[in-house]
């Protein structure tokens, strides 16, 4: 089994991450993709971020009908902070035969020399999928220096541009601007029924179907 770990705060997960999920199980092959919901972002410390039980119902309502995309609450079960390193130790002793495939973008690539114990994590994984970014360059050869057999586990995951971000639909909604159609619909419902980043009313032409 090859098992994909996207892992995110997910605030909120949006048609960008789907979409970037979906082709990695397709380009690699992999069996399903564990969404790792996390609880205590260790690069995130200073940023206000939605309460784990929100960002967790969100995920859950962006994934249904997908039985290939799984919640993994590998992140929301222990204490933070929550490090790559860990969790995948963790998954590998809750899927023994597995390949497990970490799934990235390609700034994180670029940064992993600052990760938590980056050694020991590519030694765990099988492969790194990596989402390119246009804006973002780096050495891939010189990563391979530091690290030596890395490039050999990278594979780069032809994707779609996706202009789409979380900040960008947070900073929507807090100034009540749209945002309906970067979300999947039951996402759209939860925010603006929880008031989730603009802390009042609604968008007007898209009004919030009564339970």
């Amino acid at each position: 089994m090859r098992i994909g770990i996207f892992g995110g705060t997910f605030d909120p997960p949006h048609f960008g991450h789907l979409i970037l999920a979906s082709e990695a199980l397709d380009q690699l092959h992999l069996d399903k993709v564990l969404w790792t919901v996390t609880a205590d972002p260790p690069h995130k410390q200073e940023q206000t971020i939605s309460p784990v039980n929100d960002r967790l119902a969100m995920v859950r309502a962006a994934l249904q009908g997908n039985p290939a995309f799984e919640i993994s609450q590998v992140e929301i079960d222990r204490p933070g902070p929550h490090y790559a390193v860990d969790t995948v130790k963790i998954l590998q002793q809750q899927y023994p035969d597995a390949e497990m495939i970490y799934l990235i973008g390609a700034d994180s690539l670029r940064d992993i020399p600052t990760w938590h114990r980056p050694r020991e994590l590519i030694a765990q994984v099988a492969g790194f999928g990596v989402m390119g970014r246009p804006e973002v360059n780096f050495d891939l050869l010189d990563l391979d220096s530091q690290f030596p057999g890395l490039t050999a586990k990278v594979t780069f995951i032809d994707t779609p541009l996706i202009q789409i971000s979380a900040s960008l639909i947070r900073e929507r909604a807090a100034a009540c601007r749209p945002y309906r159609y970067f979300v999947p619909y039951d996402v759209f419902q939860f925010i603006e029924k929880k008031q989730l980043y603009h802390g009042f009313g609604t968008e007007k032409d898209f009004p919030v179907e009564q339970a």
